[in-house]
């Protein structure tokens, strides 16, 4: 890798070029995401239930007393036997953040359709602390285009990222829901495939270096990477 060497003053006159640049994506970004704020919402007709490390749960009840929650769609399929590479990449990403969401009236947590048994396994593995949950038996995962079935998969295009893709049995996904004071529950935003890389800390770091992501050349976006307990 070969970058120019300029004086200080030639540095300095692109660093500013670059944060008007920033500034105007900074723009951007804010008026997204109030877009994003003002969406509008889907009612959540179906009832779907979960089991967490205390029993069963409905939906509102994820929301653990708040009226805003995130949920990640963690690839972990019922006959898997670890969770996806990249899920866990993102989930490394996620301890200590629920605590912080909770003073903003908000709830976190990761649904995966494996039994929970499994779920708690990889986690322990893993040493996450993140609330996580099993969808296992529910159409959640489904009704959210986050998983698949044989029939929809052997017809050869998926509804995934709101359009057909070729499609794999695990996807991963982020959807915000919001309760309100009658314990209705609302669909508010979901976002898939790139759309997720902004809860990915880690990529927000190496996209401030001089060589990136440095996955140019690689059989596949992401080729390099390994659980953290596998580098």
């Amino acid at each position: 890798m070969r970058h120019q060497v300029v004086s200080r003053e030639d540095w300095l006159k692109a660093r500013l070029d670059l944060l008007a640049a920033e500034k105007e994506f900074t723009r951007q970004r804010d008026a997204l995401t109030r877009r994003r704020m003002a969406m509008p919402w889907e009612r959540v007709e179906k009832s779907y239930r979960f089991e967490g490390p205390s029993g069963a749960l409905s939906l509102p009840d994820l929301f653990d007393g708040r009226s805003q929650l995130i949920v990640y769609h963690f690839m972990l399929g019922p006959d898997w036997e670890e969770g996806c590479k990249s899920c866990s990449f993102w989930a490394d990403n996620f301890d200590g953040i629920p605590i912080h969401l909770n003073h903003r009236d908000v709830t976190f947590t990761a649904v995966s359709r494996a039994p929970l048994a499994k779920v708690e396994a990889y986690k322990k593995r893993m040493g996450w602390s993140f609330p996580w949950v099993s969808s296992y038996g529910s159409d959640f995962n489904y009704d959210f285009h986050v998983s698949f079935t044989e029939e929809q998969l052997a017809a050869g295009k998926v509804d995934y990222n709101y359009g057909p893709v070729e499609g794999e049995e695990e996807l991963p996904g982020v959807s915000v829901f919001y309760k309100n004071e009658r314990g209705e529950v609302f669909h508010t935003y979901s976002s898939y495939s790139r759309g997720i890389d902004m809860v990915n800390g880690a990529y927000q770091f190496l996209d401030l270096v001089p060589k990136g992501r440095d996955e140019d050349g690689l059989d596949f976006a992401m080729a390099w990477l390994r659980r953290h307990d596998e580098y």
